[in-house]
C-alpha cells in the first residue's frame, strides 16, 4: 500500500475513532453526572447496580477506544518512518488486503497465526494489573 494511501486510511479512521471517544466520554460524563442527582446507592439500591455497570460498561470501552487510537497514531508513526506495512516479526511486506481490513497490523497474516490472541479488553473474572 502507498504511503499516501495508507495515511489517508488511517487520518479518516483516526477521526472517526476521535469522535467515537468523543461520545463515549459525553456519555460517561452524563451517567456520572445523572448519578450525582440522585441518592442511589449501588450497594443498596435496585437501580444502583444498572448505574454501576453503565458506568463500567462506557469506561472500558472508553478505555478500549483509547487503545485503539494509540495503534492508529503507532501506525502513523510507521508511515512516517517508512516501516508501515513491515511485518515486525519476520520483515516480510504485509499484503494490501491485511492493511486495508486492519490498517493498524504489525504483522503479517502467518505471524499473526503463531501470536496468542490479545483482548481488547481482560476476561471476565480477570484481575487487572
Amino acid at each position: 500500500m502507498a504511503p499516501d494511501q495508507a495515511r489517508a486510511l488511517l487520518e479518516e479512521e483516526r477521526r472517526t475513532t476521535l469522535a467515537r471517544l468523543g461520545m463515549l466520554t459525553d456519555d460517561f460524563k452524563a451517567i456520572v453526572a445523572a448519578s450525582l442527582d440522585t441518592n442511589a446507592d449501588d450497594e443498596h439500591d435496585p437501580e444502583g447496580a444498572t448505574i454501576a455497570f453503565e458506568r463500567s460498561q462506557v469506561d472500558a470501552l472508553v478505555t478500549q477506544t483509547r487503545r485503539r487510537l494509540a495503534e492508529i497514531d503507532d501506525a502513523l508513526a510507521r508511515v512516517d518512518s517508512g516501516s508501515y506495512g513491515t511485518c515486525e516479526v519476520c520483515g516480510r511486506p504485509i499484503p494490501d488486503e491485511r492493511l486495508e481490513a486492519r490498517p493498524t497490523a504489525t504483522t503479517c497474516v502467518a505471524c499473526a497465526g503463531r501470536e496468542p490472541v490479545r483482548s481488547a479488553s481482560p476476561r471476565p473474572g480477570a484481575s487487572s494489573p
